[in-house]
C-alpha cells in the first residue's frame, strides 16, 4: 500500500506553514485544516500531490496569518517567533537554516501576509511563480513583482555578512559561558557595543517590553547569578536554554564580525512547548 502523499510530505508542509506563521501551534492547526481538505479530494485528479499540498497549506496559512494580525497587534511587549528544537543536521542545509532562523522569522514578520507567502515559497522552497500565483490568488507577473519587493525588503534587514557555522558556534559558546559565570566583563567582551536585546514574555513571564540597546545596559541585565545555562540547537543554529527558579527561556543570537549583535530571548511559556522534542524541518 502506497503511503499517503500528505504523510510523505508532512515535514515539508509543516516547514512551509511554520515559516509563514512563526508558530508551531498555528502551523499544526494549518496542517490539520489542510488534511481535512486533502481527505475530500479526488486523488485521481491531482497530477502533482506535493505541489497541490503546498498550495493548500499556503492558502490555509494565509487565512490564519490574516486572522492573527489583530492579536499580534495587541500582544503584550515584543512578539518573537516560537523557537523549535532542531538537530544539528538542519544546519547542513545552509539556506534552510538561515531561513528558519529566529532572526529571519523576525524579519519576515515585517512583511505583509501575501509578501511573506511569496517570499517563503519562491526564495526558500523555489516554487515556480505560476504555482505561487495559484496559491495566493495573483497573476504570475504580480507574483514576480511581489517577490522582488519582498527580497529587497528582507535584504535590507537581514545580517549583511554571512557567518560560518563554526564562528557562530564559537561565539555562542563564549556567550553562554559568560552567562554561566555571570561575569560582567566576559559578557561585554563577547557583545558588540551596539548590541540589542529583544525579549518576549507575552505578559506571562518577566521580560522587557521594549528593545534594550547597548552592551553596558544589556550586560548589566544578563550578569545575574543562579542561572542554569545549557547549549541547544534552535531553528538550525546553536543557541541557549536558560533556567532560573524553574522558569525557562530560549536565547537565539545574531553574530557579526565575531560579536553578538542581537539577542532574541523568548520567555513566554506558551512558546516553549517544543524545546524537548526535535522538530523535523525540511525543504
Amino acid at each position: 500500500m502506497t503511503e499517503d502523499p500528505f504523510v510523505v510530505h508532512r515535514s515539508l508542509l509543516f516547514t512551509v506553514a511554520y515559516e509563514m506563521l512563526g508558530s508551531s501551534a498555528d502551523a499544526e492547526d494549518v496542517l490539520q485544516e489542510s488534511w481535512l481538505r486533502w481527505a475530500d479530494v479526488d486523488r485521481t485528479q491531482v497530477r502533482d500531490p506535493r505541489a497541490y499540498l503546498v498550495r493548500t497549506v499556503t492558502r490555509q496559512a494565509l487565512n490564519r496569518l490574516r486572522t492573527l494580525s489583530r492579536s499580534r497587534e495587541e500582544y503584550v511587549g515584543e512578539w518573537l517567533p516560537e523557537p523549535l528544537l532542531t538537530s544539528p543536521d538542519v544546519a547542513e542545509d545552509i539556506e534552510l537554516a538561515e531561513n528558519v532562523s529566529i532572526a529571519m522569522l523576525t524579519v519576515l514578520e515585517t512583511l505583509g501576509p501575501t509578501e511573506r507567502a511569496v517570499f517563503v515559497l519562491r526564495e526558500v522552497f523555489e516554487v515556480p511563480c505560476g504555482e505561487i500565483a495559484e496559491a495566493v490568488g495573483k497573476s504570475a507577473a504580480a507574483v514576480r513583482q511581489i517577490a522582488r519587493r519582498a527580497r529587497e525588503h528582507v535584504a535590507a534587514r537581514r545580517p549583511r555578512v554571512p557567518v560560518s557555522r563554526s564562528e557562530q558556534q564559537a561565539v555562542v559558546e563564549r556567550f553562554l559561558a559568560a552567562l554561566r559565570t555571570g561575569r560582567l566583563q566576559e559578557l561585554l567582551d563577547v557583545m558588540a557595543p551596539d548590541v540589542v536585546l529583544i525579549a518576549d514574555g507575552g505578559g506571562l513571564a518577566s521580560a522587557a517590553q521594549a528593545p534594550i540597546h547597548g552592551a553596558a545596559l544589556v550586560a548589566s541585565m544578563l550578569a545575574l547569578p543562579g542561572r542554569v545555562v545549557s547549549a541547544v540547537w534552535l531553528n538550525g543554529a546553536p543557541a541557549g536554554r536558560i533556567e532560573v527558579d524553574g522558569r525557562v527561556a530560549a536565547v537565539s543570537l545574531v553574530v557579526e564580525d565575531g560579536k553578538v549583535t542581537r539577542i532574541h530571548a523568548i520567555a513566554n511559556p506558551r512558546k516553549l512547548t517544543r524545546l524537548d522534542e526535535p522538530a523535523e524541518l525540511t525543504r
